[in-house]
């Protein structure tokens, strides 16, 4: 049900508001984590999955990309890993009769959150065209549709193949390939829709679009400065390498519109302290900072260094790393002297003393990590803010040393393999050259379609097939309206899936679901039980094993799904063994070992016990793979982000109960949210000056120049800290309020952090 669809109590009448938290985890995650797990798994099969998550020789938490630390605790999980762990691995099936009962009209009246409640799905289903139902069909006629349908285009640039970043190497390596081979580079993922401008702007600068740190350097840090993230919900083991660094003397600044739990007090549940005692308090500095004012803050820091280094020759500036390794200074140092203070305050909403007191904990730090999520990605100027944010590291050598360095925390486990394996767009030609050669092929060299291209594609009928391994697209997109209107445009969709999502229910003409594998699920094929990988937020690849026996007979793994659908569709073209992909994962890792690079000793490398560490030339050695071949302090333009009267900055966020787009509950503990979604928090000086009032239902307008107002209706405004002139609500539903052509520069990221909205007193509703 959705907001639209109900008058003015709101999609969520048993809604409640309490009061929000300032601490984060204790013993009520303990109770939020186990409690699910056992009551939906039982006793043994939560002792069997939480006792090997995240450990060597177990499997890799499914819910996040944070980094493992050498030496493990015995529960290595978080609440929302559990959380994650107990919706795959549920026992509860899709009921034979679901599909037969409910068409797929009925279906798009179903929400997320009960969709996913009905449990994992056991069998391909498929909709013909015209038909209103999907009904059940075996596995070789499932493949032998896609493959007819891929084979009847006119071009394969008419097929698109999205990817979710939850899935494996192995299987993201063997679906590149496949698409390749086809004759496409249309392969968006969800990086374009988090993490794309990080990797503009870190392979624009530094030469490589990753983290340039360790797991253990933020125990070695003097500062971590953690931006537009929100740990606590979103990467919970974080708090504990927080925790750790505080008590090694780390100073810790949190900037963020909204006051965070997670990044004010810890209470780290495997410790006395954190249990019965206060924990620890994290941020020594929190920033509440307007919507889009990050670039702003950045760029004012770096003016106030090169103030210090003016007062103070010699003295501040890394100068030996700047001359061996750097280049761009001067011209920085002209450009950011001309930076307009009033409009700094007026960007960032921040006063001058609170700016000055970060820049000098900035100066008084001899090793500083910058840590970051989608509160920077997902702006208009984000690869410039991020080009910022490396112009500060640089600026006193805070890359490529012991406790410093830029760290972009991913959200999916493993997007950034998957971008590692290929899964992109615009692969380089030496990717592409390599690939070629191993398998002997000419792969296509246009670059294809991201996934904003591939909605426009759908939309005008360039692209007629869209297949996802994985995910929730529709949800997942900007501009839900337009993202679904374009998806029933389409003449095939496939869905290859664990459980039941909205993309299931906004369909093509054809529409076929793959159930597939889970990543707890044990894989057995014709030469024994398989493993797969997955590559961290800090360029970390270790094995990933499944510990339980599959939730129904018949399920297909995802790299048995990928190889038969290549068989089906390119038969014996090229002699690519797509047999032996399936039979042996080994084989896979061999091919992998010779096409991409710092795996060059995979099936060796990846038994060790945690994996190996890929080669990272910034961490590594300082060296800078640009242009330039050194890195690069650039010159970019501030671009202040207007807020007209009466209208807030809304960003999109999830709630704590929440990876993604999939709900696990209607809860947001820390900020105190019961049995509902439908709010708008707002700061209570905005509410009391647009005349609204706490708890008052409105509807939301976006405003984008050239585009008619995105709506979504009948929300409850609750009162909240939040900057003044912000305004935050959960996604995915208010991805409706972003138009399709709000996207970042350069990245193509969708807008998601500065929204331009006005609130208006709900109208009354039939």
């Amino acid at each position: 049900m959705t907001p639209r669809e109900t008058g003015e109590t709101g999609a969520y009448p048993d809604l409640e508001i309490g009061h929000r938290e300032t601490w984060a985890v204790g013993m009520p995650a303990i109770l939020k984590s186990m409690g699910p797990a056992l009551k939906d798994m039982g006793p043994l099969r939560t002792a069997q999955l939480l006792s090997a998550m995240n450990q060597k020789g177990g499997f890799d938490c499914m819910s996040c990309a944070w980094p493992d630390p050498d030496h493990r605790s015995p529960a290595e999980f978080c609440e929302n890993g559990a959380k994650a762990v107990t919706w795959e691995a549920t026992p509860v099936t899709v009921p034979a009769r679901f599909f037969a009962e409910n068409s797929i009209d009925d279906m798009l009246g179903i929400s997320e959150y009960e969709l996913g409640l009905l449990g994992r799905l056991t069998e391909p289903m498929y909709r013909a065209k015209g038909a209103s139902h999907y009904v059940p069909v075996s596995w070789p006629a499932a493949f032998s549709l896609i493959a007819d349908k891929l084979n009847g285009l006119s071009s394969p640039d008419e097929a698109t193949f999205y990817t979710s970043g939850r899935t494996a190497n192995e299987t993201a390596f063997v679906y590149q390939l496949f698409v390749r081979a086809f004759g496409t580079n249309n392969l968006p993922d969800c990086s374009n829709m988090c993490h794309e401008s990080t990797g503009v702007a870190l392979g624009e600068t530094i030469g490589v679009g990753k983290s340039t740190i360790a797991y253990d350097d933020f125990g070695k840090s003097d500062l971590i400065i953690v931006m537009g993230q929100n740990p606590g919900t979103n990467h919970p083991r974080m708090l504990t390498a927080l925790e750790d660094a505080k008590r090694n003397g780390a100073t810790i600044i949190g900037v963020n519109p909204l006051p965070e739990a997670g990044l004010i007090r810890y209470k780290n549940p495997q410790k006395v302290r954190g249990i019965i005692g206060r924990g620890t308090e994290l941020a020594d500095q929190y920033l509440q900072i307007r919507s889009g004012g990050d670039m702003a803050l950045l760029q004012a820091t770096s003016r106030r260094v090169l103030d210090a280094e003016a007062a103070a020759p010699g003295t501040v500036l890394d100068h030996a790393f700047i001359s061996e390794h750097c280049s761009g200074l001067e011209e920085f140092t002209a450009h950011i002297a001309g930076l307009d203070e009033a409009a700094v305050l007026e960007a960032t909403g921040l006063t001058t003393a609170e700016i000055d007191e970060f820049a000098a904990r900035y100066l008084a730090a001899d090793r500083v990590i910058i840590t970051w999520a989608m509160g920077l990605t997902q702006q208009k100027k984000s690869v410039d803010t991020l080009k910022e944010l490396i112009n500060l590291l640089l600026l006193r050598g805070n890359i490529g040393k012991p406790g410093a360095g830029a760290s972009p925390i991913r959200g999916h486990s493993n997007v950034q393999g998957d971008r590692t394996m290929g899964i992109w767009e615009q692969m380089s030609d030496k990717f592409l050259d390599d690939l070629g050669r191993e398998f002997a092929f000419e792969p296509p060299r246009e670059h294809g379609a991201d996934s904003l291209a591939t909605v426009e594609g759908l939309r005008g009928g360039a692209i007629k097939v869209f297949v996802a391994l994985g995910g929730n697209f529709v949800s997942a997109i900007s501009d839900t309206a337009v993202a679904e209107a374009a998806m029933r445009g389409a003449e095939m969709t496939v869905q290859i899936s664990t459980k039941l999502n909205r993309s299931h229910a906004v369909v093509g003409d054809e529409a076929l679901i793959l159930p597939t594998l889970g990543r707890t699920e044990i894989d057995v094929q014709a030469t024994g039980a398989q493993f797969l990988s997955v590559e961290d937020s800090v360029c970390a690849v270790h094995a990933t094993h499944g510990r339980v026996a599959p939730v129904a007979p018949g399920l297909l793994s995802e790299v048995a799904i990928v190889t038969r659908l290549a068989q089906a569709t390119l038969g014996d073209k090229y002699g690519i063994d797509w047999v032996g992909f399936e039979r042996d994962y080994n084989i896979i890792r061999d091919h992998i070992s010779r096409v991409v690079p710092g795996f060059e000793s995979f099936n060796e490398d990846v038994r060790r016990k945690g994996g190996f560490i890929l080669p990272n030339g910034p961490r590594d050695e300082r060296r800078f793979d640009t242009a330039t071949g050194k890195a690069m302090i650039t010159v970019n333009d501030l671009e202040h982000l207007e807020r007209p009267p009466g209208r807030l900055i809304l960003q999109s966020m999830r709630s704590h109960d929440q990876f993604n787009t999939t709900i696990y509950s209607l809860n947001d503990r820390y900020r105190g949210i019961k049995n509902g979604r439908d709010v708008i928090f707002v700061n209570p000086d905005d509410i009391t000056e647009l005349g609204l009032s706490d708890g008052q239902r409105v509807d939301i307008f976006s405003e984008w120049p050239g585009e008619p107002d995105r709506e979504l209706l009948g929300y409850r405004v609750v009162s909240y800290p939040t900057a003044r002139g912000c305004a935050a609500a959960y996604y995915p539903e208010a991805n409706v309020l972003v138009p399709l052509s709000s996207a970042a520069l350069s990245s193509k990221t969708p807008v998601s952090k500065a929204i331009i909205v006005r609130l208006e007193p709900a109208a009354v509703r039939a």
